[in-house]
């Protein structure tokens, strides 16, 4: 079984927020996942971002596969290493 982390689109028309989830490459987008790893809210003032370290760090040792978004975003959050998160 292939395992992704990626974004799963929640929230009203117009108004969307974000999970990171673990799931299966095959599963649909908004279909079923394993587990959230945290959240993601662009159309808040500023950007809300929460991710769980622990979490995420221990399925990447598994050998789960971030998309490319996930992984712009887990560089944003300090995850992956690159851009640091803003007040770290």
């Amino acid at each position: 079984m292939a395992v992704r982390i990626r974004l799963t689109r929640m929230g009203a028309k117009k108004r969307p927020f974000y999970r990171f989830v673990v799931a299966d490459s095959k599963a649909p987008r908004d279909g079923r996942f394993i587990e959230i790893l945290g959240h993601y809210n662009p159309v808040a003032n500023p950007v809300e971002l929460k991710v769980d370290k622990e979490k995420a760090l221990d399925w990447l040792a598994k050998g789960a596969q971030p998309s490319e978004p996930v992984k712009r975003l887990f560089k944003k959050a300090g995850v992956l290493p690159g851009e640091k998160a803003a007040g770290e």
